[in-house]
């Protein structure tokens, strides 16, 4: 046996110890690291409004803090008026429940003239086994539940503890980075964080306004419609279809139509239809003008972006993909080198130049002038 087998042996082991053990920790970490990851991109979106004030001669922390405040306040409130909203129309539908299954038990009967009755539809419920199942499993499952909030409510603490102290210490944490950096590095390290600063902030800023003016609208239309609860539905509609991509819309819209149909299946189809027309101009006539120039990305990289993220870091992935990929894209045009682009009728997307025409006949049909492919000239 060589004499460097047995030393090949032992370093290969300890390599593959090394990468399982690697491996491990990061299986391990990797709800700390997305924790963080969300973090510092909520840092990134309230750090203009924390920089505004802290110029104006407020200390840093205070002014963070401030901020998280209002943020909070506006979140619970919105949680608090739209589980009101749910209650009341769970209370309703508690309320107008027997009336629902006498009307359904009534049109069984006429239609397959049959002889039944609510007490007969209620003890076959209460005594059926798939009841009692669900009751079971519902009862074991309480504990899972409130192992499941828990576990959010940590992770939303550790996600606000880790904001604070970026967006409170922001220039503290840029001279640490900057300090282990040669000067060159730091003036693209700096660059760069300005790009993603503005960009989030852009990205943020953008939304919170398309999503006024969305809720706006949908308040209009649920007031004409009599819908109940229009603040609250129109906070919804505003908030999750902007920032839940892609999906957002459905989602914001489904829960409109149902109170509206509560009230009259027609007005279910009205707001659907205003939903679909406003959706579309909101995607061709208001997104283009307001993200011009904050979050300048093609549609179709915006939606691939979200594709990736979302299949990267699930939700987390599809929340912060657009400004991501908005700070990339933006931090590589600063540095790309770029070129003129020649003259050729395939660049507007019209047809290849003729072969055999002559340079002089190109440039002037080009200029707009009469060309020719060859011949004698007219007289």
């Amino acid at each position: 046996m060589p004499g460097w087998l047995p030393r090949a042996m032992v370093l290969a082991l300890a390599l593959y110890a090394c990468f399982q053990l690697g491996s491990w920790a990061f299986d391990q970490v990797i709800g700390l690291l997305t924790n963080v990851l969300i973090a510092f991109f909520l840092a990134l979106a309230i750090e203009p409004a924390v920089g505004r004030m802290a110029a104006g001669g407020m200390r840093r922390g205070l002014a963070t803090f401030i901020v998280f405040i209002g943020l909070m306040i506006f979140g619970l409130g919105f949680v608090i008026l739209l589980g009101s909203m749910l209650a009341g129309q769970i209370v309703d539908m508690v309320d107008d429940f027997p009336q629902y299954i006498d009307s359904v038990i009534n049109w069984v009967n006429q239609t397959f003239h049959t002889e039944l009755s609510r007490v007969q539809v209620q003890d076959s419920l209460l005594h059926s086994d798939w009841l009692q199942k669900y009751v079971q499993n519902s009862a074991t499952g309480v504990l899972d539940v409130s192992t499941t909030v828990l576990g959010g409510l940590f992770r939303l603490l550790t996600i606000f503890l880790f904001s604070f102290y970026f967006a409170a210490d922001g220039p503290r944490l840029r001279r640490a980075l900057c300090s282990v950096l040669p000067p060159a590095r730091q003036t693209e390290v700096l660059r760069a964080w300005e790009i993603a600063v503005d960009k989030t902030g852009g990205y943020i800023y953008s939304r919170g306004l398309m999503a006024l003016i969305s809720g706006v609208a949908h308040y209009i239309l649920l007031v004409v419609l009599g819908v109940p609860y229009a603040p609250a539905l129109a906070v919804w509609v505003g908030l999750v279809s902007q920032f839940i991509p892609t999906i957002g819309t459905y989602l914001a819209g489904a829960l409109p139509m149902l109170i509206a149909f509560t009230v009259n299946p027609w007005y279910a189809l009205w707001v659907l239809g205003f939903v679909v027309v406003y959706q579309q101009f909101e995607n061709y006539v208001l997104q283009p003008k307001l993200t011009a120039k904050t979050v300048d990305i093609h549609p179709a990289v915006a939606f691939g972006s979200v594709v990736a993220g979302t299949a990267l870091l699930g939700a987390v992935g599809a929340l912060i993909a657009i400004p991501a990929v908005a700070t990339l894209q933006a931090f590589l045009g600063a540095y790309v080198k770029r070129y003129d682009v020649t003259d050729d009728p395939r660049v507007h997307g019209g047809p290849p130049p003729r072969r055999g025409e002559s340079v002089a006949s190109r440039i002037r049909r080009a200029l707009g002038g009469p060309g020719r492919t060859g011949g004698p000239a007219d007289g």
